[in-house]
């Protein structure tokens, strides 16, 4: 039996969860599209003492101009490969992941 392919963006009650691809060390922040049913974020911080964690928190958070408590990692704390709920209006949040991914 083969396992479902993960979605990048899934619609829940309170908002949406995302499934990521986490990219340290980066020049810069930025959404690089998508990779592997994952949004591939690129971030400067190292992938040490949770820095890596908590800027993608604030990164996500200025991304969908929701307050950095909206955000919470649901699985992968220490790893690349993360799904992360981001609390709000699902409809909005849901239009705003559109946008980003086609600017991506």
């Amino acid at each position: 039996m083969s396992r479902p392919e993960p979605v990048p963006c899934t619609v829940v009650e309170d908002g949406i969860v995302l499934t990521l691809h986490i990219q340290p060390r980066a020049s810069k922040n930025e959404i690089c599209g998508l990779q592997d049913n994952a949004l591939k974020v690129r971030l400067t911080s190292p992938p040490v003492d949770g820095a890596a964690n908590k800027l993608c928190r604030e990164f996500l958070a200025g991304l969908f101009s929701v307050p950095k408590s909206s955000i919470e990692i649901v699985s992968g704390e220490t790893s690349r490969h993360k799904r992360v709920r981001v609390t709000g209006d699902p409809d909005r949040l849901r239009q705003m992941f559109d946008t980003i991914t086609h600017q991506a």
